[in-house]
């Protein structure tokens, strides 16, 4: 909508919102994501799924699953309307203290997930023939797994999470 001096303010939201859509994907996030989050951020109070899956072109499942996302990551809240079964939803308030939060929720989450496969490589490993790559293999495995744990001990450590409410 123009304003008294001309500005689409409709066409700056929409350019703030791709905009966050390509930070999120340039961050190895996802982009609907990221435009779901920035939209919710530029918008004054609540929107339900159909108004972000009509604003942002996008399908009502890919925004479904990405205010979901978002909200588990505390970046987004659903709110429920007494006697509407629409889902709607509104960003958080304190968006820097959340997205520092999410994203240390997210690298924790991802953290664990290598964990998990260099686990697996150890044991395999364990198992592999001597042919003297082996050996070079276990010792990089080894030392991933201790960069991953030190890493994830920094990330739950309560000065990091402390310092991230601080925003």
């Amino acid at each position: 909508m123009p304003t008294e001096r001309g500005v689409d303010t409709e066409k700056v939201k929409r350019r703030l919102v791709a905009a966050g859509g390509r930070l999120a994907h340039e961050f190895g996030f996802n982009r609907t994501a990221g435009e779901v989050l920035a939209s919710l951020y530029l918008t004054n109070g609540e929107a339900s799924l159909d108004e972000l899956e009509a604003e942002l072109h996008l399908s009502k499942a890919a925004v479904s699953l990405a205010a979901t996302q978002l909200d588990r990551l505390g970046l987004v809240h659903r709110i429920r309307r007494p006697g509407d079964r629409k889902r709607y939803y509104r960003s958080a308030d304190d968006i820097g203290t959340a997205l520092q939060h999410g994203i240390l929720k997210f690298a924790s989450a991802r953290m664990a997930a290598l964990q998990t496969e260099l686990q697996e490589a150890e044991s395999l490993l364990k198992q592999a023939v001597a042919t003297g790559g082996e050996a070079f293999l276990r010792r990089r495995v080894a030392r991933l797994n201790q960069l991953n744990q030190r890493a994830s001990r920094l990330i739950k450590n309560p000065l990091v999470k402390l310092f991230s409410k601080l925003g």
